[in-house]
């Protein structure tokens, strides 16, 4: 008789860029308050020069959770979160930075939202109550990080505190019921997503407070910016032009 493996039921993506003194330590913070679930951590790297791939990939000779994905000539944190759900298994989804600013301790609650109180997404924000931002490193990527806030929730179909936020939890099936409308375009792979839903979705929004960065940079600046509002105009053209 074979012994019946039980499958992951918690895919967690991990897009990384020079994030290798960060890899460890989420692992060992996953590890510890996912103990009643089971789940895989895919980690994506976009051909780091400080080594991060082989710091995934030692990490995964010891635990056959952790999985790494090494994209050669590809860029962006949007993209990266695609081609790791795409090699998930599980059918439940959870975005989280490699930074360790997302508070992991919050994903029993993102996940009991999504899994078990039947909400599309559950999103962790800052700016709710009992939220955060003050880990933004400083004014300048707080005032960024406001103005992205505000500018995305003009057109947004659902009332949403923090679209910018790139921490949360999804079923797998919706990921891929939206994949085609996708741009793919810059670091807010939610605010695409939110923006490719219609009004009828339902999101949670769970406080969390963003972290201080200990290793490695933030990868929050002009161009980022100039990413996000590319992305925004071409999801606006969309839907104007071709409404669903």
């Amino acid at each position: 008789m074979f012994k019946k493996i039980t499958g992951p039921q918690i895919s967690i993506i991990i897009p990384c860029y020079n994030e290798k003194d960060n890899i460890v330590p989420l692992f060992k913070a996953l590890e510890k308050v996912l103990r009643e679930w089971h789940w895989e951590a895919i980690f994506v790297d976009d051909n780091s020069p400080d080594g991060t791939i082989e710091e995934i990939h030692k990490l995964a000779k010891q635990d056959a959770r952790i999985r790494g994905v090494l994209r050669i000539r590809k860029r962006g944190l949007s993209s990266a979160v695609i081609d790791g759900v795409l090699t998930s298994s599980a059918d439940c989804i959870a975005i989280i930075d490699a930074d360790m600013q997302h508070d992991e301790t919050r994903l029993p609650l993102m996940l009991h939202a999504v899994m078990n109180e039947h909400y599309d997404f559950a999103v962790g924000s800052r700016h709710i109550a009992g939220g955060s931002n003050q880990g933004l490193a400083n004014f300048w990527r707080r005032f960024l990080s406001n103005i992205g806030i505000k500018l995305a929730q003009i057109f947004l179909p659902i009332p949403l505190k923090d679209p910018m936020s790139g921490f949360f939890v999804l079923k797998r099936n919706l990921f891929l019921k939206l994949l085609p409308y996708l741009t793919g375009i810059g670091f807010k792979i939610l605010l695409d997503m939110i923006l490719s839903c219609p009004s009828t979705i339902r999101v949670a929004e769970i406080p969390f407070q963003f972290r201080s960065r200990v290793s490695g940079q933030s990868k929050l600046g002009f161009k980022i910016m100039i990413q996000f509002i590319l992305m925004l105009g071409q999801k606006i053209i969309i839907k104007h032009c071709f409404r669903r």
